[in-house]
This record gives C-alpha cells, sequence and structure tokens, in this order.
C-alpha cells in the first residue's frame, strides 16, 4: 500500500497527535535531528509554534530534547514510537470502554428499548438466532427451506434445547432440512401447513416460547435481511397471529 505525508498525518491524527504534532514527529524522522529552525523548514508548522508541539510530543514519549543552544530535539526509533502509541490507545480504549459499561450497568434497571429490530446479513442472523433458541424455556420452532440456513451451530443449539427439555419442532418444505433435524434427539419434524412452491423470498423463522420471534427474508442479491422481538408484546402479537393462520383451513 503506498501511503504519502497527508495520509500518514491523517493516521496520526486518528491515534491522537494533532496535525502539527504529527508533521514536527514526521519531519524529525527525515532530519534525524534538529532545532526548531530545522524543523520549520522541512515541516508545513510556524517555527513559533514547534517549541510547544515539541514540548508535547516529549511528554508524550516520541521524542527527547536536547536542552543546548539552540534547543535540539530527536525522536524516538519507529519501533518505540509505534509501542508507545499501541500502549496509550490500549489504556484510552480501556478508559472509554469502562466508563461506558459502567454506564450501562447503572442503567439497566432503567432499559426500555424499541420492540422490533431489524438485522442484516447471515452471520450476524445466524448469531441472533442462536440467541433466541438458547433463551427459550419452554418450545422453540425453528423453520427453513434453505440447508445453508442451518449452520452446524444452529443444528447443535436445537439439539441442546431439546436435551434441556425443551420442546423444539423443526418445520421445512425441504425433506433434507426435515430428516436431517428430526434426525436429532427430542426433535420432531414436519412440513408447513402449507406453502408455496415457487418461493424464492422467505428466509427463516424462529418462534421462541410465546414472546420471541424472528423472520427474515431474501432481497434479490442473496442477502438475508430479517426482524427480531423478544419479550414484547409485538412478538407475542405476531406469534399469536402466524399459528391462528397456519390452524385456518385452506
Amino acid at each position: 500500500m503506498s501511503v504519502d505525508e497527508p495520509d500518514a498525518v491523517d493516521a496520526f491524527e486518528r491515534l491522537g497527535l494533532t496535525s502539527y504534532e504529527a508533521k514536527v514527529f514526521i519531519a524529525l524522522h527525515r532530519l534525524g535531528s534538529g532545532t526548531a529552525r530545522d524543523v520549520a523548514r522541512v515541516a508545513d508548522v510556524p517555527r513559533s509554534q514547534v517549541y510547544s508541539v515539541a514540548d508535547n510530543l516529549a511528554e508524550r514519549g516520541l521524542l527527547e530534547i536536547q536542552h543546548s543552544s539552540p534547543i535540539r530535539y530527536r525522536p524516538v526509533s519507529v519501533e518505540e514510537a509505534r509501542t508507545t502509541l499501541r500502549e496509550r490507545f490500549e489504556r484510552e480504549q480501556e478508559r472509554a470502554f469502562e466508563y461506558v459499561d459502567a454506564v450501562k450497568r447503572e442503567s439497566a434497571g432503567e432499559e426500555t428499548q424499541e420492540d422490533i429490530w431489524t438485522i442484516r446479513g447471515r452471520d450476524r442472523i445466524d448469531d441472533r438466532v442462536v440467541e433466541l433458541l438458547s433463551n427459550a424455556d419452554d418450545r422453540l420452532v425453528f423453520g427453513t427451506r434453505l440447508p445453508e440456513f442451518v449452520p452446524e451451530r444452529i443444528e447443535r443449539t436445537l439439539a441442546s434445547r431439546a436435551a434441556a427439555g425443551v420442546s423444539v419442532l423443526a418445520v421445512s418444505q425441504n425433506p433434507s432440512i426435515r430428516d436431517r433435524l428430526g434426525s436429532l434427539e427430542g426433535v420432531s419434524s414436519e412440513s408447513p401447513p402449507a406453502h408455496r412452491e415457487d418461493d424464492r423470498r422467505s428466509g427463516r423463522i424462529v418462534i421462541a416460547d410465546d414472546d420471541g420471534i424472528l423472520l427474515s427474508v431474501i432481497d434479490d442479491e442473496g442477502c438475508e435481511t430479517a426482524i427480531w422481538s423478544s419479550e414484547s408484546v409485538f412478538a407475542a402479537v405476531l406469534i399469536q397471529l402466524i399459528e391462528a393462520s397456519a390452524e385456518t383451513p385452506s
């Protein structure tokens, strides 16, 4: 990858340096060492600003100051600078996320959220399916017509919940999926009450107990999008509508 100086300055800014600090640091590596006049000559930084910028870099552990007349500056090695910035980034990351985690814990008792969520992408939907399946206490319904929507970890979770005493039903118009999931101990399988032979849009359905649901569809590019809801009135009502529709004779 080819990187020019503006790119490098931008990258240093994302690591927490100011534009002037990045330019002075780069200039000193170009020079090896130098005075404020030397730095100003090769960097787009006013000489009057070089002194305070250099002091800041020294505090960050990125350069050394020789108290001669005139004062001279020398940057630390690239590897030492890399380690210093990495350790600084990790410390700041810990501080930031420690605070966010604390805020989350403080507000946990008062948390409210929307009833319906949308997620895109097969891996993320796999994660949500596994979570819904894992949290069920009484019953599960899992349905899909596509074998690729039943990765091994979902199959393992269905088997695990069945072993824990949860009622597990696999529904599919695809006989290979019915056979595969129906062979799991404690898992029953059946065809959907009614389905369209030309169905190319449906993805997956998960019903977890009476208040958790996920429904997904597939777009023209083959990407999966799902809506899901858990422990909500929306989920409970939608589950009732789906099951009432399934029980209604066609």
